[in-house]
């Protein structure tokens, strides 16, 4: 197995776009980005040492010796089917959902996960140093290589296999997306009532330290938890204008009272 210093990725999205620097500034060059909007590769390379633009999925010539794959896990089948490795390349996918035995259908058997526990978007510049970056390897080799790898960029690093990552990963979409969506929906509210949602950044705060101080079985409050119907109702009545907000609400509000006493 050639030099593992160097590394090209397909994909230029959010996460390459955070993933790609921070491995190009600790040792690991970069030496090409492949994206099918060549107008995003270009903005990646451009924020690299290195790199270039490729064209196409034909790596067979490539001086980088990990190639990542930073694309939707829809859009891994097509990649998978198309792209042409080097001898002994190490293959990787970022993916949380997908298992490493996706990968089996490549052209190596040097093949892993390299899965970072954030959300990433361009605009918002993260610490890579404080991200949980998790690996999964079909052999020890490839394991040695990449766990060597996440330590270069992350201070947590932890092998896991598919099933955990999973079962994390769908942790992850309650804890960061489908909170964010109540947010949204939280604006919104706000935005309508004439109110500044910026009211609100206390109150979230608190609501994710005390999370964490307490546990978020005993952080719990709202109407709900008290068992408060009258309010509830109330609630209810306000969101009416909009009816899937308002089942919504109804269907989170009995889901935490079936889930606590409110005698406790």
């Amino acid at each position: 197995m050639q030099s593992t210093t160097s590394v090209s990725f397909v994909g230029s999205g959010n996460l390459a776009w955070h993933l790609a620097p921070a491995l190009d500034n600790a040792g690991y060059t970069v030496r090409e980005v492949y994206s099918r909007s060549k107008k995003n590769a270009l903005a990646l390379v451009n924020k690299l040492y290195q790199a270039e633009v490729k064209d196409d999925l034909d790596f067979s010539d490539s001086e980088a010796s990990i190639f990542i794959l930073a694309v939707t896990d829809d859009a891994l089948p097509e990649v998978l089917q198309q792209i042409v490795l080097p001898d002994n390349a190490i293959l990787v996918h970022t993916s949380g959902s997908q298992p490493l035995l996706i990968l089996s259908t490549a052209a190596t058997l040097n093949t892993g996960v390299f899965y970072p526990l954030q959300t990433f978007t361009k605009q918002k510049k993260v610490d890579f140093s404080e991200i949980p970056l998790f690996i999964e390897c079909m052999n020890l080799e490839v394991e040695k290589i990449l766990l060597k790898m996440a330590k270069a960029i992350s201070k947590k690093v932890l092998a896991i296999d598919s099933s955990k990552r999973m079962a994390l990963h769908v942790s992850a979409v309650f804890a960061s997306n489908f909170t964010n969506h109540m947010l949204t929906i939280s604006k919104s509210i706000m935005d309508i009532s004439a109110l500044p949602y910026e009211w609100l950044k206390p109150l979230i705060s608190e609501t994710i330290n005390k999370s964490f101080a307490l546990g978020p079985e005993a952080a719990q409050t709202g109407p709900a938890v008290r068992g408060d119907l009258e309010t509830l109702d109330r609630h209810m009545a306000l969101l009416q204008e909009d009816e899937e907000i308002a089942e919504l609400y109804q269907l989170i509000s009995q889901h935490i009272i079936d889930s606590h006493d409110p005698e406790d």
